[in-house]
């Protein structure tokens, strides 16, 4: 497993959308903090020289692809199941971490009931196999899979081209609205920025912005049992000019669209 931190040869958009807490009496929004994203760059598949196939491959220029369901309020599919659309259902997952209290935590889908003292943990497996021929499709689904067993496994015969698996994770800080609302009255008072109350809308984007080359050698060279590299140390790597979260977070974008995101909100954004 490759953990990629920070390297000016990634131009790529990761994106996820916002959490916002809704206080149960007045019915306003406030965004919910959380720690940054954490995107895994994962080997994994059988296409993987580890696991005997003949290696991944760089996601090519232009490419894009979705995990989750944005309009998804419900699980649909019985667990394990495998197809292609029980395996969406299933990339997307959370924790209720709670090793600060003696509460035990707990994981599941769609949302907690709790307070999640030490964070809610939000994860997002992305596909890894990819048709070889559209960098896109209209539902920005379907020229991509999921490995047979999610997390690792064989890629279907119609999307033949093995990826390296990317594994998005987002640690929420509920716990600091704790003190406005009751699990033993309220729901779970907080919503994702779709409008979702229900949690089963969690869903993330990736748009191709590496430098090709970059990337693949060091798919290729820097999964080294015997370095750092195959501890997932990205700075360990030769081929990567790793920066510092410190300095990567001077690097902002203008805003497309002139809305308020933060602050309390009588309703939504977008």
């Amino acid at each position: 497993m490759s953990i990629l931190f920070t390297a000016p040869a990634d131009n790529s958009n990761y994106w996820f959308p916002k959490l916002y807490f809704q206080d149960p009496k007045t019915k306003l929004f406030e965004a919910v903090g959380n720690g940054g994203l954490l995107v895994y760059y994962q080997n994994r598949g059988n296409g993987d020289v580890a696991n005997g196939g003949t290696g991944l491959k760089a996601f090519p220029p232009g490419f894009k692809m979705l995990t989750g369901n944005p309009t998804a309020r419900s699980k649909k599919y019985t667990p394990g199941e495998g197809s292609q659309a029980e395996l969406r259902e299933r990339a997307i997952a959370w924790a209720c971490l709670r090793y600060t209290t003696s509460n035990p935590g707990y994981e599941g889908y769609g949302f907690p009931t709790t307070d999640c003292e030490a964070g809610f943990n939000a994860r997002l497996h992305m596909p890894a196999c990819w048709d070889g021929v559209n960098l896109d499709s209209p539902d920005h689904i379907s020229h991509t899979a999921f490995l047979s067993g999610l997390d690792n496994g064989a890629c279907p015969s119609t999307h033949p081209v093995y990826f390296m698996k990317l594994f998005y994770e987002v640690t929420w800080d509920v716990h600091e609205f704790a003190s406005r609302w009751n699990p033993a009255v309220d729901k779970w008072p907080f919503v994702y920025a779709t409008g979702d109350p229900t949690g089963y809308s969690w869903h993330g984007d990736f748009q191709n912005g590496w430098d090709i080359n970059t990337l693949q050698t060091a798919i290729d060279k820097c999964n080294n049992k015997n370095d750092d590299t195959g501890n997932g140390v990205a700075e360990a790597c030769p081929y990567f000019n790793v920066k510092t979260a410190t300095l990567s977070n001077q690097c902002k974008i203008s805003a497309v669209i002139n809305e308020q995101t933060e602050g309390v909100l009588s309703r939504l954004p977008g």
